[in-house]
């Protein structure tokens, strides 16, 4: 019988949560197989060496923040004639609250805001748009 080393649960997030990808401050996209508030088991095209240390974004409930992660082991998951799918394990320096947050339900603006408006409900009269702050 195998020893459970997990200092956290761990859940696997819905498909449509904002938990269920992570991106690396670099900007790749990671899949997330598994998380908790130590770490989490993703996968994805970038190739990520066991050892290392990379910066993931999380959205959670408090919103977005950056965390500085470990990884502890990787391998090479899936193999296809175009590409290559790794599997990696992140510990995470800080423990995030990976409790179950907001569902995605559409990818659209929210009401009020029009696309390429800074703010909500604000127009910017006699603004041509150009060096615009």
């Amino acid at each position: 019988m195998a020893v459970e080393r997990r200092g956290a649960t761990r859940r696997t997030p819905a498909p449509d949560e904002t938990l269920a990808h992570l991106r690396l401050r670099t900007g790749r996209e990671l899949a997330v197989v598994d998380i908790g508030d130590a770490g989490a088991l993703v996968e994805g095209t970038a190739r990520l060496l066991p050892g290392t240390h990379v910066e993931v974004h999380v959205v959670t409930r408090e919103g977005r923040i950056l965390v500085r992660s470990r990884v502890t082991r990787a391998s090479v998951f899936a193999v296809a004639a175009d590409n290559l799918q790794y599997r990696a394990a992140l510990a995470f320096d800080a423990r995030v609250n990976t409790a179950l947050s907001w569902v995605v339900t559409t990818r659209t603006a929210p009401s009020g805001v029009s696309a390429g408006s800074r703010y909500p409900n604000q127009s910017n009269p006699g603004s041509t748009g150009e060096g615009a702050c």
